[in-house]
């Protein structure tokens, strides 16, 4: 059975921008404007352009599409894209909108799938695993997310 291991600790600072209803929804860009990156193997900033891509539909959850570059604190680049879904609680609706309390890890269903990409062979474990990550809302606004590797009963490349 596969476990979880925590990997690291992602925050990011955003800017919303509201594009409004369109033909799939509601769509709100936020522009990452700073953001870092804290693990035991992997340390950085957010560099770059980046934003999430947030489609909000009718069951009330938001569809998150988001990309982003870090740039280690040794000078990698890494891509990373994560797609999931977002509970579009009222709290959450609160700090999309400017305001509110923020919220917990658990308050609200808030899971992606990160993907990680680099060239840079320090960081090739990114290339070869899964992830999964929880997310919570701060005032800010801004994203915490908590990254956990997938571990398998046998690792990659063997």
């Amino acid at each position: 059975m596969p476990e979880l291991v925590h990997e690291l600790d992602m925050h990011a600072e955003v800017t919303p921008d509201d594009v409004g209803l369109g033909p799939l929804g509601h769509r709100r860009i936020a522009t990452i404007t700073s953001g870092s990156v804290r693990g035991p193997r992997l340390n950085g900033t957010m560099t770059g352009a980046g934003a999430d891509w947030i489609l909000r539909g009718p069951d009330g959850y938001g569809r998150v599409d988001a990309r982003l570059t870090i740039t280690t604190d040794d000078g990698a680049k890494i891509y990373l894209q994560y797609v999931g879904l977002l509970e579009l609680t009222p709290a959450i609706v609160a700090v999309m909108s400017g305001g509110g309390d923020g919220t917990a890890y658990g308050d609200q269903y808030f899971v992606t799938g990160p993907r990680f990409e680099t060239g840079d062979s320090r960081y090739d474990w990114l290339n070869r695993s899964v992830f999964v990550a929880e997310g919570r809302l701060v005032p800010g606004p801004a994203v915490d997310y908590q990254v956990f590797r997938v571990a398998g009963s046998r690792p990659p490349g063997r």
